[in-house]
């Protein structure tokens, strides 16, 4: 993990819905009981942070959606709470809920602008696992986000969730799903060869992360009428500035986190390590993007 890695915590203090446990899988710490396909660990927790700065620099805001000014929001699959926290104080009259089996970790302090990072008073977290239905009343917020679980929902449960969206989106209210393509656009032989591997291991789990260029489809399916997408091309890699240094640090740290999916479908540690260090340099030989799927609807009235 990069010197310069921003919102660097020194400890993880999760507190899982129940008693969930966790489990190691090549020396990285896993939430038991879920099929997501990547670590729960501090490393992961650092991540998760930067990307959602990374993400904010791209798309330049928070949301793509037309939303006004809600009273209610949530964020189902919160994660480390970025994103809630930043609507929180984006909205500061509007109640915001982010929903995850892991409690986000306590706010040290923001390095990056010598800020107290602490959770704003109108942001709260619910411990609860969106494949099991979302824990509040029907029509109860006027927008409902959710956000990179590609690696999370099982194929197969892809239409209750946005199922459970739907009903607690209030009519009139908006909802925005987004996830990123799996893979990236070109893909030299080791890049496409990761992708490979990593498709066949989250296959395995039941899960397909090939879900982006369909979310307007789902969520048409899931009583949204009109579903709008935007397609943004995210530039990976030095080759593009600032905004593709960002995207590539975090894709790098993700593809080291996604490491132990690939060696628990026997590839080696000397093959994995080939493969990553020349899908590096493929990004910038190529000057790769990562495709980004956007999609928002409005419920009816």
């Amino acid at each position: 993990m990069p010197n310069w890695w921003p919102f660097r915590r020194k400890q993880v203090t999760a507190s899982l819905d129940g008693a969930k446990s966790s489990r190691q899988l090549y020396g990285r710490d896993y939430v038991a009981g879920v099929p997501y396909g990547l670590p729960a660990d501090l490393n992961e927790t650092n991540r998760l942070d930067f990307q959602h700065f990374a993400l904010r620099v791209a798309f330049k805001g928070n949301y793509a959606a037309p939303i006004g000014t809600p009273r209610s929001i949530l964020d189902v699959g919160c994660g480390t709470g970025r994103w809630a926290m930043d609507v929180a104080q984006q909205f500061p009259g509007a109640d915001v809920v982010g929903i995850d089996v892991n409690e986000p970790p306590a706010h040290e302090g923001n390095p990056a602008s010598g800020a107290p990072d602490v959770r704003p008073a109108n942001f709260r977290f619910v411990a609860a696992n969106a494949l099991e239905g979302l824990p509040f009343a029907d029509q109860s917020f006027d927008f409902t986000h959710q956000r990179l679980l590609f690696f999370a929902i099982p194929a197969d449960r892809w239409p209750f969730v946005l199922s459970e969206l739907y009903r607690v989106t209030r009519p009139g209210g908006w909802v925005e799903v987004a996830e990123g393509h799996f893979g990236y656009k070109p893909a030299g032989p080791a890049t496409q060869k990761i992708t490979e591997y990593a498709l066949a291991a989250l296959l395995a789990r039941g899960i397909d992360p090939r879900v982006g260029p369909l979310l307007a489809t789902h969520l048409g399916r899931a009583g949204f009428p009109g579903a709008q997408m935007r397609v943004l091309d995210l530039p990976v890699g030095a080759w593009a500035g600032r905004v593709g240094t960002l995207l590539a640090t975090n894709l790098a740290e993700a593809h080291r986190s996604a490491r132990p999916l690939l060696l628990s479908q026997g590839v080696s540690e000397a093959e994995w390590e080939a493969l990553f260090n020349a899908m590096l340099q493929e990004w910038e030989q190529q000057r790769s993007t990562w495709p980004f799927y956007i999609a928002y609807a409005q419920r009816p009235g």
